[in-house]
């Protein structure tokens, strides 16, 4: 073993998995992760009750916007250098070291493997702005991407662009460091599955200190709040197309008990655990995506032949000047858009990168890293062009409400865009089912994900501690509502975006940490640590 194996190795540490868990009522949490963050969480409530929602939402939302215009630049070449470092461990060396160990095989089918990422990683947000983005970018709504004139036919194709720019391979990368890191320190080193592991090669010992419990106690509250904003806006978008199609009310009292019904399908999930119930979940949701994907391709296809290469291309020629932040005459646009979405998927990387993590053992970096990162991209692309392609084609030929009024309700136009098409009674509920699925799997992984941090990295948490995570997202999210409705949400999600900063460094310095440990890795499969074959 030559010294830089030695220098690099974190085979030495004494800590052990849950050694510093407390055991009592059937619970096994981590001391002080569990208790500091669930009292952080009620201090939070407790504040926002004292404070007006919208005087909460005004002053989190200036300190989100303030960071955002500040930290422009770190933002925007984070998530340039994030997609630069998987292409890097891609066509490296590196790609061939498998998660798990050499003999390690996958716990889960590619099918089943795929559809949990990406009803993780993704879900809600394709229904939710599927059509709205792409119509915002060509009309003007809050600014255009590059200065284009709106309502042109360049403004269509870079629309098009600049939603896929949001929805693809920078963000997805994101994603794929954190998961791969998190997945390399706990199944090949025995580390904790838990955001400060991954620090080890980096601070030693002081991981499993105050340094560490800070990292994951922050985890843990921009995964829970973003979890309960997405619950809570999402209850109110399946209300908003509940009262829409059935004439139903969509007050308070319905939103409630639209999280109520998510909340308990997400604990009796989370009981079953990954197998017995996030898997089985994810692959139905895969399946009624795909088939709502088909039905309104075969619906829209003269609309959709066109769309979906303009998508193409739109991305393919747009992604460099799109990532560039410098000499932009789109600087508002790129604040209000592209920075706010690298925050929002930097602060929500720890959630979704543990949870593929928890289902990735057995694939090698190269499968790994192109999987997460191009697969995802590949159906979000196909399903942007789809949709929001229709949904422009409607605003160029003034069809129905969205060509009429353009957007005025954002819960409304998926179901908008549904109403000026053949069978749109029927495409509206089987959305509608499919929105409340996609936040029963987004429930569920996150409840595993929050038990996993808060039982100090332990894998399978007790089922008392489940069912109390899964019931405690769906009490905030109800309690934002009752509080303060879209502004308490608002606010929350402010918040959340806010964590993004502190985040941003961790994921840089993640990546530093990660080298190292695929350096002690990469002897086993009989090759030299990239330095060193320099040096020779």
């Amino acid at each position: 073993m030559d010294n830089s194996f030695k220098k690099y190795s974190i085979e030495t540490t004494d800590y052990q998995v849950g050694q510093d868990n407390i055991q009592k009522w059937g619970f096994d949490v981590h001391n002080p992760v569990f208790g500091i963050s669930a009292g952080l969480i009620l201090l939070f409530l407790a504040a926002l009750l004292a404070v007006d929602a919208n005087t909460a939402k005004d002053a989190l939302n200036g300190v989100k916007m303030s960071i955002i215009e500040n930290f422009d630049l770190l933002f925007m070449w984070s998530a340039n250098f994030f997609l630069l470092f998987c292409f890097g461990l891609i066509l490296s060396p590196y790609g061939k070291i498998k998660i798990g160990g050499v003999d390690a095989k996958p716990e889960h089918s590619t099918w089943s493997w795929l559809a949990m990422l990406f009803a993780a990683g993704m879900g809600i947000g394709l229904l939710f702005w599927g059509v709205a983005e792409p119509t915002a970018y060509f009309t003007d709504w809050f600014g255009t991407p590059l200065n284009v004139e709106p309502y042109s036919d360049e403004a269509r194709q870079l629309a098009m662009g600049a939603t896929m720019f949001h929805w693809g391979v920078h963000g997805w990368a994101m994603y794929a460091i954190v998961a791969l890191a998190l997945a390399f320190f706990a199944f090949n080193k025995g580390l904790p599955l838990s955001m400060r592991s991954i620090f080890y090669p980096l601070v030693g010992d002081r991981a499993w200190g105050w340094m560490g419990h800070a990292i994951d106690i922050m985890a843990v509250l921009a995964t829970l709040f973003g979890l309960a904003t997405s619950l809570g806006l999402g209850a109110q978008q399946a209300t908003s197309g509940i009262n829409h199609v059935f004439g139903l009310n969509s007050g308070l009292g319905m939103q409630m008990a639209v999280i109520a019904f998510v909340t308990v399908l997400a604990i009796i999930s989370v009981v079953r655990g990954i197998d017995g119930g996030v898997k089985i979940l994810s692959n139905i949701n895969m399946l009624f995506a795909l088939a709502l994907l088909i039905f309104v391709t075969v619906i829209g296809f003269d609309v959709v032949s066109v769309a979906l290469p303009d998508t193409i291309l739109g991305y393919l020629q747009n992604i460099v000047p799109l990532s560039n932040p410098h000499g932009r005459e789109d600087s508002t646009w790129m604040h209000g858009w592209t920075v706010f979405y690298w925050a929002w998927w930097i602060s929500w990387s720890p959630f979704v990168g543990m949870f593929i993590a928890r289902v990735s053992k057995g694939r090698t970096v190269r499968e790994f890293l192109i999987a997460v990162v191009f697969i995802p991209t590949l159906m979000t692309l196909i399903w942007m062009a789809v949709f929001g392609g229709i949904a422009i084609d409607q605003v160029v030929n003034k069809v129905g409400e969205l060509g009429a009024n353009g957007l005025t309700d954002i819960s409304l136009t998926l179901f908008h865009v549904y109403d000026a098409m053949p069978f749109g009674s029927v495409i509206s509920v089987i959305s509608i089912v499919l929105i409340i699925v996609f936040f029963i799997t987004s429930s569920d992984s996150g409840s595993l994900v929050i038990d996993s941090i808060t039982a100090g990295g332990k894998v399978d948490a007790p089922i008392p501690q489940r069912i109390f995570w899964a019931s405690v997202e769906g009490a905030i999210a109800a309690a934002m509502l009752w509080i303060g409705g879209t502004e308490a949400l608002q606010a929350l999600q402010s918040g959340v975006v806010t964590t993004a900063l502190p985040f941003a460094f961790v994921l840089l310095l993640m990546c530093v940490s990660l080298l190292k440990g695929l350096r002690t890795e990469i002897s086993v499969y009989g090759q030299q640590p990239l330095a060193d074959q320099r040096a020779d």
